[in-house]
C-alpha cells in the first residue's frame, strides 16, 4: 500500500490498536499483527521482568511487527499532607464496602524515563515498534532505540506537544484528540488542556509539523478511519473498539458497561488515577465531582487508592469503581475476535 506508516512498519492496513494498560494482551497485539495491522502492548504498568515476558510471548505468537507502549510521566513530587488528606477522604467510601484504605500511597507504575533496566529490555527485544505516552524519553534514549531498528512514535494533544516531538527526532506523531478513552498523553497536566477534537488536532499538526500523524480518539469504525485518512492522517489508532474483543483482558464488568445503556456517557476523571482520563461514567465519576483539581495527588499515586478502592468495592459485588476507560463512540464497540473487526475495518473503509 502506497501509505508511509504501511511501509514503514510493513503492514497492509494503516491501523494501529491501541496499547491500553491493563486490557491490551499479547493475544490481543498478535491477532491484530497477523491480520496486518499494528498491534500494541504496554508495559507501562509493568517491571522490567514482566515487560521482557510480555514483549517475547507477543513476539511468539506472530511473525508480524508490534508496538510497545512505555509511560512517559514526570517523576512523582510527593506531598504527605495531601496524599494522607486524599487518604482521609475515602475512608467512608471503603466502610460502605466493609475494608480500608492502605495507609499510604505508592508509586506503582515506574515511569521509562531515566528507566536503563526498561531501556534494555526494549533493546534486547527490539519490537518493530516503540510508542511513548505522558511525554518523551531523553534525546539519547531515541536514538538508542532507532539506532536498533525500532520505528517509535509518541502522542501529542497538542501542536505544542507534537514540536517537542518533531524536534526529539520521533517518526510518527499520534493526535490524541479529546474523544479518546484512556489517559490524556498531555505532557505537563498542570497546564491547561486545550481539548482538541480529532478532527481539528490532525489538521493543525499537519500544518505545523512535517511529520506523519496519525488520528486517534473517536474512531470506531471504518467510515471513521476513512474520514481521518481523507484529512490526511497516515493511519488511525483504535482503542474502545477492541476492548470487546475475547482476546482483550477486560473484565465481565467492563464489557457489560460496554454492552448496556451505560456506554452512550463518558466523562474526564483525574480522581481515579490522578491524571486526566476519558472512563464510562461510573461511581467513581459521580462521587470524584465533588472534588477539587488541586486535591488530587498526581499519578500514579492516586491510581493505588483507585485499584484498592475498586477492589474492595467489586468484593461486595460493585463494580461502578473500576478504570472503565473508554472513548467517546464506546456505544459503537462491538464484540467480535480482533481479526474479525480488522477485517469489518477494512471492509468498512473501503466502501466508504
Amino acid at each position: 500500500m502506497n501509505n508511509i506508516l504501511c511501509q514503514t512498519l510493513n503492514l497492509r492496513y494503516p491501523i494501529i490498536q491501541a496499547p491500553m494498560a491493563g486490557v491490551s494482551t499479547p493475544e490481543l497485539a498478535a491477532a491484530v499483527s497477523t491480520s496486518g495491522a499494528l498491534g500494541s502492548i504496554s508495559v507501562g504498568a509493568s517491571t522490567p521482568q514482566q515487560a521482557d515476558s510480555m514483549i517475547r510471548k507477543t513476539l511468539a505468537l506472530t511473525a508480524a511487527p508490534i508496538n510497545v507502549n512505555v509511560f512517559c510521566h514526570a517523576p512523582v513530587q510527593r506531598n504527605p499532607q495531601q496524599e494522607q488528606a486524599w487518604i482521609a477522604r475515602f475512608k467512608p467510601v471503603f466502610a460502605r464496602y466493609e475494608a480500608t484504605p492502605p495507609d499510604a500511597l505508592s508509586e506503582i507504575y515506574q515511569t521509562f524515563v531515566d528507566n536503563h533496566a526498561m531501556l534494555d529490555v526494549l533493546l534486547d527485544t527490539a519490537p518493530a515498534a516503540v510508542s511513548f505516552h505522558f511525554g518523551l524519553p531523553s534525546a539519547g534514549v531515541v536514538q538508542r532505540l532507532k539506532g536498533r531498528g525500532i520505528i517509535t512514535l509518541a502522542s501529542a494533544t497538542s501542536v505544542a506537544e507534537a514540536g517537542a516531538i518533531e524536534a526529539a527526532d520521533i517518526d510518527f506523531i499520534v493526535a490524541q484528540g479529546i474523544e479518546a478513552g484512556g489517559h490524556r498523553g498531555i505532557f505537563h497536566p498542570e497546564n491547561d488542556d486545550q481539548q482538541l477534537s480529532t478532527f481539528t488536532l490532525v489538521q493543525a499538526i499537519r500544518r505545523a509539523s512535517r511529520l506523519p500523524v496519525i488520528a486517534a480518539g473517536g474512531v470506531m469504525d471504518g467510515a471513521g478511519m476513512a474520514a481521518m485518512l481523507k484529512l490526511g492522517a497516515a493511519g488511525v489508532q483504535l482503542g474502545t473498539a477492541f476492548i470487546l474483543c475475547p482476546e482483550s483482558a477486560a473484565n465481565a464488568a467492563y464489557r457489560q458497561a460496554l454492552k448496556s445503556a451505560q456506554a452512550n456517557s463518558t466523562e474526564m476523571i483525574a480522581a481515579i488515577s490522578g491524571r486526566s482520563a476519558r472512563c464510562l461514567t461510573n461511581d467513581f465519576c459521580q462521587l470524584a465531582r465533588e472534588f477539587a483539581q488541586d486535591a488530587i495527588p498526581p499519578y500514579p499515586l492516586t491510581y493505588a487508592l483507585g485499584k484498592a478502592l475498586a477492589a474492595a468495592a467489586a468484593a461486595k459485588g460493585a463494580h461502578g469503581f473500576g478504570a472503565q476507560w473508554a472513548g467517546q463512540g464506546a456505544a459503537l464497540a462491538r464484540e467480535m475476535p480482533a481479526a474479525e473487526l480488522i477485517n469489518t475495518l477494512v471492509a468498512e473503509w473501503q466502501a466508504a
